[in-house]
């Protein structure tokens, strides 16, 4: 169907966008927190909570939804997950939950397991769940440990989140004693060159 035919366009769009990515991660806090299993929002969504807390609007929009949790938790999210109408899928090695029989891997929740590397060559593990505090609806990861998992992927947008911390005042030069060694001349990078 095109935009024509919806009567949708760029704004209207990025607007229903924006919504479908919040009623993603309410139904899924609410599943998890509902079955007891313990998770934190990280990723895009963590990094729009943190900002939002101190510009509204600096707040980027996200596509999907990252969530913490620990591995032996895993089947239990399964299960809670499930009823909120998320279908587990397992592509190239990522445990995701898709929005319905229908969904796309874009659109859906990735899960990133507690005290796990993400991949072999980060320098540190994933951080516990435990080190998270509640946000208005949901559980968020902690700042320090957003900006650690943040330096560790390093990618174009994974660079752009840490220049919003940046530049909100969240992350400053006090920050390079307080990331793990391996990750300080990433981190420094960003703040030397504050305009990209």
């Amino acid at each position: 169907m095109s935009n024509l035919a919806t009567g949708l366009f760029g704004w209207d769009r990025t607007a229903l966008a924006v919504e479908k990515v919040k009623d993603r991660l309410a139904r899924a806090s609410a599943a998890l927190s509902g079955a007891e299993v313990a998770y934190a929002v990280i990723g895009g969504n963590a990094v729009a909570e943190w900002v939002g807390r101190v510009d509204e609007a600096a707040v980027r929009t996200t596509q999907d939804v990252d969530l913490l949790i620990r591995r032996t938790d895993f089947e239990a999210a399964k299960a809670a997950l499930a009823t909120a109408g998320f279908v587990h899928n397992r592509t190239l090695d990522v445990d995701m939950f898709l929005d319905g029989p229908n969904g796309r891997p874009k659109d859906a929740i990735h899960v990133v397991f507690a005290g796990e590397k993400v991949r072999a060559d980060y320098a540190t593990p994933a951080p516990d769940v435990a080190d998270s505090e509640p946000a208005a609806r949901f559980q968020v990861v902690s700042l320090e440990s957003l900006v650690v998992m943040k330096l560790n992927s390093f990618r174009l947008k994974d660079r752009v989140h840490l220049m919003d911390l940046i530049g909100v005042g969240l992350v400053d030069r006090n920050w390079l004693t307080r990331v793990p060694v391996e990750l300080t001349s990433r981190l420094q990078e960003l703040l030397d060159n504050p305009d990209g």
